[in-house]
């Protein structure tokens, strides 16, 4: 027997419970799985499992073996599938990673219509704002605001979001335009975040990075709920560009202080195999890389 069908038993018998179950799904006897298990530990001279009435069970050199043993075969299949021609259509588990905020006001609409494009793809979202370690968490696609660290990653840049200090123009109209930063003392501030009764906002003045502290009038503890409050007028709020898209366009929120505005941030839609892409994951950084391309609110200026 050779190295691979030893491979393929032993990543099976570390999934069931039982030598029994193992063989049964590889279609062998029970003592076949036996005998190339010992094969396999005395190749390595480690012990890769402990045997008990329970079961069986990992050790810790066999936990790593089988990780690398599970990597290996991946690598195999997705070879053969290759060869075969069964990347030509977009099917499998895919694992994606995209900001929390960002995808309740942009993403969800591409998701649903990729799901629509392509059912044989079984998509697994996790929502953070946060840089990951791909390989590490087994992620396939994320989509990322921000500078990217230094990496291997194959990044597509889809747009640009800001940071934007807004009013409505019912309070505008009562209570001023501020002209410059420091005017934000003398006016009631919302706060994105619940229990804080202050605000510390940085702008950009003169070329330098200016912070600005002031008491937060109304702290709310959601970025749609302080959108909103200042929608009806509750004073003026900072967030990013993306969940303010409508209301500016529609008119229901004013952009104030954009001479001030910090840079830019680019969002990027970031993969690890490149042009080794299966085909769900191929499809589904174009879909959208397109889609959010197209979007209005990942023009830099968007308002």
């Amino acid at each position: 027997m050779d190295r691979f069908h030893e491979m393929q038993m032993f990543v099976a018998l570390s999934e069931r419970p039982s030598l029994a179950s193992a063989a049964r799904r590889l279609g062998v006897s029970g003592p076949t799985v036996v005998r190339a298990i010992a094969r396999l530990e005395a190749r390595l001279g480690v012990a890769l499992l402990q045997r008990s009435t329970r079961g069986v069970a990992l050790t810790h050199a066999g936990a790593a073996f089988m990780t690398d043993c599970s990597r290996i075969l991946k690598g195999v299949e997705e070879a053969e599938a290759s060869a075969k021609g069964l990347h030509v259509e977009a099917q499998g588990n895919l694992k994606v990673l995209l900001p929390l905020q960002f995808s309740g006001d942009v993403m969800t609409p591409l998701l649903a219509s990729y799901m629509e494009a392509y059912p044989e793809v079984r998509v697994f979202a996790h929502y953070h704002d946060r840089f990951p370690n791909m390989n590490e968490e087994g992620l396939d696609v994320a989509v990322l605001i921000g500078q990217l660290p230094s990496s291997s990653l194959v990044a597509r840049p889809v747009g640009h979001v800001r940071s934007i200090v807004c009013s409505s123009p019912e309070y505008l109209a009562t209570h001023g335009e501020p002209s410059l930063p420091t005017d934000l003392k003398h006016h009631r501030l919302v706060a994105t975040q619940a229990w804080r009764d202050s605000i510390q906002w940085d702008f950009q003045m003169e070329g330098e990075l200016t912070a600005i502290k002031a008491p937060a009038r109304v702290s709310c503890a959601t970025v749609q709920a302080a959108i909103d409050a200042t929608a009806h007028g509750a004073g003026l709020t900072r967030c990013s560009s993306y969940p303010l898209y409508d209301y500016l366009n529609s008119g229901r929120l004013r952009r104030v202080l954009q001479p001030f505005e910090l840079p830019a941030l680019p969002v990027q839609v970031v993969y690890r195999e490149g042009r080794k892409a299966s085909m769900r994951v191929r499809s589904f950084v174009d879909h959208v890389v397109n889609g959010l391309r197209e979007h209005p609110a990942m023009r830099p200026d968007a308002s």
